[in-house]
C-alpha cells in the first residue's frame, strides 16, 4: 500500500470516528430532552434536571415528584438551589406527597437579573422571594401547599405565608436563619464597620476576586464541611449541585447584593405576624445558626407548634440526615392537612 493510500485511509477512519461521535452526541442531547420532558413520575431526580416556569419575565427552574396528595414545597437556602433536596423529593413523592423544589430568583438555574438595575436590596429579598413563592403555588401547583424550607428560605416562606395565608397550610422551617449581619444584629461599633466592608466588596473589584475564590470546588467543600456536622455527606456530587448552578452569569452580582442585606424582616418578627402552624427543626451542631439562639428566640412563639432539635446534624440536617427530616415533614404536612382543629393543628390556624 502507497503512502498516499496510507493516509487516504487514515482520513477515512477519522472522519468514521467523528461521525459516531457526532450521532453519540444527538443521541444524548435527544436523551436528555425526553428526559426533561418525561413524566413526573419517571422523570430521575437528579441535579441539573431543569423545568421552567416564567414569572414576571424571568425563567424560574424547579422540579416536581408525585401524582396526588397534598403539595410540598421545599424552598432552599442561601447559595443553594432545589438539587439540595434531592434526598428528599423522591422520598415525599412515594409517601403520597406531590413534591415541588424551586430555584429562588437569583439562585441555581433561575434567572439572575442584574441588582443595580434597581434600587439596593429590592431584587433580592425576602419580600421578592415571598412572592414569588405565592405566584408559584397559585399558578403551579394550583392548591394549597405546605412550605418546608431551610435557612434563609425560612424567611421567604415565612413571608409567603404572610401574604397567602389561605394558600399556605404551614412552614416547618429547617435551620432557620438568625439573621446574624442584620443592622439589629450589630452593635453599634460593629455597624459602621460592616457597612463599610460590605460597601467596599459590593462596589470594587475585591468582590469580584472574592466571589472567585469562594466559587472553587475546594472552597465549596470546606465550607459546606464546616457547616455539616456528618463530613462524610459532603460528596463530590454534592459539591457540584451547589457550585454548577453558581458558575452561571450573574451569579456574583447576586451573591454580593444579598451579603449586603442588613435590613428586611428578622425571623422572630415574621414567625409572630403568620397566622398558620409553625414548625422548627434545627440540627443541634449548626455552627452558624445556635439552636439555643434558636429555641430562646422562637420556641415560645404562638405559631410554633414544635421545635425540635436534630442530634448529630449541622446546618443542612435534610441532606446530612434524610432519615430523620424525611418522617418529620410527613408529620408536619399530615397535621397542617388535616382538618382544623384536629392533629395538632390550631383551631384558629
Amino acid at each position: 500500500m502507497s503512502r498516499q493510500q496510507q493516509q487516504q485511509q487514515q482520513q477515512q477512519q477519522q472522519q468514521q470516528q467523528q461521525q459516531q461521535q457526532q450521532q453519540q452526541q444527538q443521541q444524548q442531547q435527544q436523551q436528555q430532552q425526553q428526559g426533561e420532558g418525561a413524566s413526573l413520575l419517571t422523570a430521575p431526580m437528579r441535579a441539573g434536571v431543569r423545568r421552567f416556569w416564567e414569572w414576571e419575565g424571568h425563567k424560574i427552574r424547579y422540579q416536581r415528584s408525585g401524582d396526588g396528595g397534598p403539595a410540598v414545597l421545599l424552598v432552599h437556602g442561601f447559595g443553594g438551589n432545589c438539587d439540595h433536596w434531592r434526598k428528599n423529593i423522591p422520598e415525599l413523592a412515594k409517601g403520597g406527597h406531590r413534591a415541588y423544589a424551586i430555584d429562588l430568583l437569583g439562585y441555581g438555574y433561575s434567572d439572575k437579573p442584574d441588582p443595580r438595575s434597581a434600587p439596593p436590596n429590592s431584587i433580592y429579598c425576602f419580600e421578592t422571594w415571598g412572592r414569588q413563592l405565592v405566584d408559584f403555588i397559585e399558578e403551579k401547583v394550583q392548591d394549597d401547599a405546605t412550605i418546608i424550607a431551610n435557612s434563609v428560605g425560612g424567611l421567604a416562606g415565612l413571608q409567603a405565608a404572610l401574604y397567602a395565608p389561605e394558600r399556605v397550610r404551614g412552614v416547618q422551617l429547617i435551620n432557620i436563619s438568625l439573621r446574624g449581619l442584620h443592622v439589629e444584629r450589630q452593635s453599634p461599633l460593629q455597624r459602621p464597620l460592616v457597612a463599610l466592608l460590605q460597601k467596599v466588596l459590593k462596589e470594587t473589584q475585591l468582590g469580584q476576586a472574592f466571589f472567585g475564590n469562594v466559587a472553587k470546588p475546594q472552597t465549596v467543600k470546606k465550607i459546606l464541611q464546616q457547616c455539616y456536622a456528618q463530613k462524610e455527606t459532603v460528596t463530590d456530587e454534592l459539591v457540584d449541585c451547589i457550585l454548577k448552578p453558581g458558575l452561571q452569569p450573574g451569579a456574583a452580582e447576586v451573591f454580593l447584593d444579598f451579603i449586603s442585606y442588613s435590613g428586611g424582616p428578622l425571623p422572630e418578627s415574621l414567625i409572630q405576624q403568620v397566622q398558620v402552624p409553625v414548625s422548627l427543626l434545627w440540627g443541634a451542631e449548626d455552627p452558624w445558626e445556635d439552636c439555643r439562639e434558636g429555641r430562646r428566640l422562637f420556641a415560645s412563639l404562638p405559631p410554633v407548634t414544635e421545635f425540635v432539635e436534630l442530634p448529630g446534624c449541622g446546618h443542612c440536617p435534610m441532606d446530612e440526615a434524610p432519615q430523620l427530616v424525611n418522617p418529620r415533614i410527613k408529620a408536619f404536612v399530615a397535621a397542617c392537612t388535616a382538618p382544623r382543629g384536629v392533629a395538632g393543628v390550631p383551631a384558629g390556624a
